[in-house]
């Protein structure tokens, strides 16, 4: 038996001004199924996040590059 789903979430590949989002948000409401589209404000939350991942992200990469000798 399959689960039921009561909601989908959408991220975008980069933040975008709302004026540039409204026909993406439109073109989301005429899709069959859709109750409503509600946009999401980015905040300092956020960029925290992005930045605390970006920078663990990047120390693993310089790990692999320049592994740390063992004794």
């Amino acid at each position: 038996m399959s689960d039921r789903l009561n909601g989908l979430t959408v991220v975008l590949e980069q933040d975008i001004r709302e004026e540039e989002a409204r026909p993406l948000i439109d073109a989301i409401k005429q899709m069959r199924g859709v109750l409503n589209v509600q946009p999401l404000v980015a905040n300092f939350e956020i960029h925290l996040a992005e930045s605390r991942v970006r920078r663990e992200l990047g120390q693993k990469l310089w790990d692999v590059l320049y592994p740390k000798k063992q004794p």
